[in-house]
């Protein structure tokens, strides 16, 4: 078949400062085409509050008190993923002369600090892998060299190995104009077709630091790996050998070649990666047999990959199955090269942004994951079976099952404040916006391997499958683009990245409600919750209504909005092993380039901002992981700017000269060594 090709160029109603060619390739254009939530769920205007504030701040205050100090983020040591070295000095705030937002097309750090790129797209994985040559790829070779578009980063410590790390990075998407000179859609040969399969995925690689200073330098060790669009998966928990899974080369149902439009993800407390499947829908061409795939977006866009020439199982005419088999949460063993990888049902199929773990102080496992799309929900798993600590061969065994039984839940919010609603986004009180809220129980996988859906009229594998449908039958809350949820080593408190919403409240969608209270959201807001984490209540606030400080409709944290860096778009969440959350960014839409920042949480210095760093024009920062000794980002798409390509390329990063701009990591440090932020 012979798909419209996707219009990269158009004028579209964009929600943030992407360029077009990012915004087809990326997500397909999520943000010109309708939302795929066209339910009549519930949004604060219907909900009447049923839950006790009272009860809930009392029991989510005392759950936090008693597992803050077991947070596995503060348990995972020096870069354990986007998380924290633990320890430290209690202390709010950093201590940093913030970066001037710029337009440059370069990473700006601050002053007193220096960056080095750690490894870039090309670079090579294995002794015998070529050098990279931008004019002369060959899978065979991209199989064997660090993958495109980084994305999520983890960094797990060697054991029994000073300051020798393996690097785990996802591989979202791939721009074939900005990957090939003279690159032609209608002319995309077979060749670049398994480059760009080979393109996706992840990598794992050792990388080593040097003494006195932040620096990291990968090296051939017997972990590097390739995972990517083409490698085997294995399906496990309540939808695994579902009908509604099985192919014609995979009649079994248990089986997927691949992953790809990995986005964010986390490390979890047992050694694995978390990686979520997020814009999988744009990858296959035709249009969905199936009414409850529109919910997804799948079939309802051309893909931009053309995949589908080469491989039947991107034709959804002739494998209507295959994009089921997509938008999972996958576990990667880095420590075992021959494992294969795991795509757990019993989180549910969305969007996934990322998954990130909390272990409560009697060791339940519980996995936060929003889907990235306007309207969508967020969810939690809480797993039925207790993490076993250590790193033996039966812990590693009873732990690689954990997030196979338990329950998925979705919120469901409720403001304190409805009548103060009026779409401006200007604060409710002198504590901002507040509430309450509840996880509503959607699926339960159980110990024997069967499992049971809790929602009427849905089986337990639709429930998994079409998981979205699921939550709009139970009225979960739509939010504005629920990005990265991550829990503070220090509190518990969870916090979760909303990226933007322009549709919000315009005509026939959702109007503005306290957690989401400006109308056509332009530059998003990220959320605070005190959770119950293993129970169903929660308290949740408003840490900032992101945008222009100046303006009225902006919020942080009640701290004195002339003192902040502007920032816009948030999308991934991290912290520093004193409690500072740090922030990167996604889309700008105030004009400059996306960047990393800190932000205090407690005392009188709350929602004080700062721009720790920007990355060239036309990227995105991704991936952030803050340790004591240095910070890791991940520049994607750099120079991805309408009308450039390959052969016009807009960035000359991260190589200068005339090159053409390729996506790397990038660890920054303190000049003469020291701890960062402080």
């Amino acid at each position: 078949m012979s798909p419209k090709p996707l219009t990269l160029y158009v004028q579209h109603q964009a929600d943030s400062a992407r360029a077009a060619v990012t915004c087809a390739y990326k997500c397909g254009n999520a943000c010109f085409h309708e939302a795929p939530n066209t339910s009549s769920g519930a949004y604060f205007g219907d909900i009447v509050a049923d839950l006790s504030r009272r009860r809930v701040l009392q029991g989510g205050a005392a759950a936090v008190l008693a597992i803050g100090a077991a947070s596995v983020l503060a348990a995972c040591g020096d870069g354990a993923g986007a998380g924290s070295v633990g320890g430290g000095q209690p202390g709010a705030g950093t201590d940093f002369t913030p970066v001037v937002p710029n337009t440059e097309d370069a990473v700006v750090v601050p002053e007193g600090y220096e960056q080095g790129v750690v490894i870039r797209w090309g670079d090579p994985l294995f002794a015998d892998a070529p050098e990279f040559d931008a004019r002369k790829q060959t899978p065979a070779a991209q199989l064997k060299q660090f993958g495109y578009n980084n994305d999520f980063a983890g960094l797990l410590p060697i054991e029994g190995q000073t300051d020798r790390y393996l690097l785990v990075v996802n591989h979202e998407y791939t721009t074939e104009p900005f990957m090939f000179p003279g690159f032609a859609p209608e002319a995309m040969t077979r060749e670049q077709f398994e480059i760009t399969i080979a393109a996706h995925g992840l990598s794992v690689v050792e990388v080593e630091g040097e003494a006195g200073s932040g620096k990291l330098t990968p090296v051939f060790g017997k972990y590097n790996r390739r995972i990517t669009a083409a490698s085997e998966f294995r399906l496990t928990g309540p939808a695994a050998g579902s009908d509604l899974l099985k192919t014609s080369a995979d009649p079994t149902g248990t089986t997927v070649a691949g992953t790809f439009a990995n986005c964010s993800g986390g490390v979890t407390p047992w050694g694995t990666v978390l990686s979520g499947e997020e814009n999988f829908n744009g990858y296959f061409a035709g249009r969905a047999a199936d009414e409850r795939m529109k919910r997804y977006g799948v079939g309802e866009i051309d893909s931009p990959h053309y995949w589908e020439r080469f491989d039947k199982r991107f034709d959804l005419a002739q494998e209507p199955n295959e994009a089921n088999r997509f938008g999972w949460v996958v576990e990667i063993d880095p420590w075992d090269p021959n494992s294969v990888p795991v795509k757990h049902t019993a989180l549910g199929r969305f969007k996934h942004e990322a998954a990130n773990i909390y272990v409560t102080d009697d060791g339940t496992v519980v996995a936060y994951s929003g889907d990235d799309e306007r309207f969508e929900y967020m969810y939690k798993f809480v797993s039925s079976r207790k993490m076993q600590p250590g790193m033996g061969a039966a812990s590693r065994r009873h732990n690689l099952t954990i997030l196979d039984a338990g329950t998925l839940y979705v919120a469901k919010l409720t403001g304190d404040h409805p009548d103060r609603i009026d779409g401006s986004g200007r604060p409710t009180s002198d504590q901002g916006f507040t509430g309450t809220g509840q996880w509503i129980p959607i699926l339960r996988a159980n110990e024997d391997g069967t499992a049971e859906s809790l929602v009427d009229g849905m089986t337990a594998d639709q429930v998994a499958i079409f998981t979205r449908l699921a939550g709009d039958k139970v009225g979960a809350t739509k939010m504005d683009r629920p990005e990265d949820f991550e829990a503070n080593p220090k509190t518990g408190k969870v916090y979760v990245a909303l990226t933007n919403n322009s549709k919000r409240g315009t005509e026939g969608k959702a109007a503005a409600d306290e957690a989401n209270p400006r109308n056509q959201n332009k530059n998003g807001q990220v959320l605070e919750l005190v959770d119950d984490h293993a129970g169903t209540e929660f308290n949740w606030s408003l840490l900032l209504v992101c945008g222009d400080p100046a303006a009225a409709d902006t919020y942080y944290g009640g701290f004195d909005k002339t003192q902040v860096s502007p920032i816009s778009c948030p999308d991934n969440v991290a912290f520093d092993g004193y409690g500072n959350l740090w922030i990167s960014t996604d889309g700008n839409a105030l004009g400059t380039n996306d960047g990393l920042f800190s932000v205090t949480l407690d005392g009188d210095r709350r929602g004080e901002t700062k721009q720790f760093l920007t990355v060239p024009a036309g990227g995105e920062t991704c991936g952030p992981v803050i340790t004591e000794q240095r910070v890791l980002v991940c520049v994607q798409h750099p120079g991805e700017i309408d009308g450039a390509s390959a052969d016009r390329p807009a960035s000359h990063w991260p190589d200068g000269g005339d090159s053409m701009p390729r996506p790397a990591v990038v660890a920054v440090w303190k000049a003469g060594g020291g701890r960062i932020g402080v």
